[in-house]
């Protein structure tokens, strides 16, 4: 059983005269890491939306380790995505006043599955995390995270979307304020991360060169019937 299955899921935003999503079947092992590339308006986001339980889905329609999310409503649906999925944002979305290891620590606090998944140290585990994505300098993770360059805040979303061993990463546009060099780099750590903790990636970006980098690369254009058009 894949770990990420989607059947026939469609989805418009409020006003669109055509869906965003109509996308008939994608599926995803657990453990395998795939790179979603296409242009802006091809639904990318949108299907990142839609598998993190920010929207509405219909029932049968995305299926996340065994569970039909679309099924899931209010609290419950806020319970799995905490339980079982870690997004790393295209802003990292962190809490500017908190230090690093704080932000990392932030899914613990609000699922007991992924503190508990942490070990009987969960700030030990942010930390070695953190080292992990060779950001282990003390000073630096004491400094509030409005404080840290762009390449150490996304270092911190991505062990916050790590920590507690999620089934399902799914990662938005992660590298687009990197150089080239730094894009390769926290590709290598973020999957090798991945691989360590068995969780299945999504990483979904306009920047065609890291698509070799993944084990398998998909233009969601071909899967997709909505969106954006060639």
């Amino acid at each position: 059983m894949p770990l990420l299955s989607i059947r026939d899921l469609k989805f418009s935003w409020p006003g669109a005269s055509a869906p965003t999503l109509d996308l008939p079947s994608l599926d995803l092992a657990a453990g395998e890491s795939l790179f979603l590339g296409g242009p802006s308006g091809a639904g990318k986001s949108t299907l990142l939306a839609t598998l993190s339980g920010v929207v509405d889905v219909p029932a049968k329609s995305v299926e996340i380790d065994g569970t039909d999310v679309g099924v899931l409503r209010g609290a419950a649906r806020d319970r799995f995505r905490a339980d079982h999925v870690g997004m790393i944002f295209q802003v990292f979305n962190l809490v500017p006043w908190l230090n690093a290891v704080e932000n990392v620590l932030l899914p613990c606090r609000f699922s007991t599955v992924r503190r508990d998944r942490s070990g009987s140290d969960p700030i030990h585990t942010a930390r070695a995390l953190l080292s992990a994505l060779k950001l282990d300098d003390a000073s630096v993770l004491d400094k509030p995270a409005s404080s840290l360059s762009v390449g150490q805040q996304q270092r911190v979303a991505a062990a916050r979307a790590l920590i507690g061993k999620p089934g399902l990463v799914l990662a938005d546009e992660p590298t687009s304020a990197l150089d080239e060099d730094a894009k390769e780099s926290f590709v290598s750590l973020l999957q090798q991360e991945c691989r360590d903790s068995g969780a299945s990636l999504l990483f979904v970006s306009h920047d065609k060169s890291l698509a070799p980098l993944f084990d398998r690369s998909l233009d969601i254009r071909d899967i997709n019937a909505g969106g954006a058009t060639r």
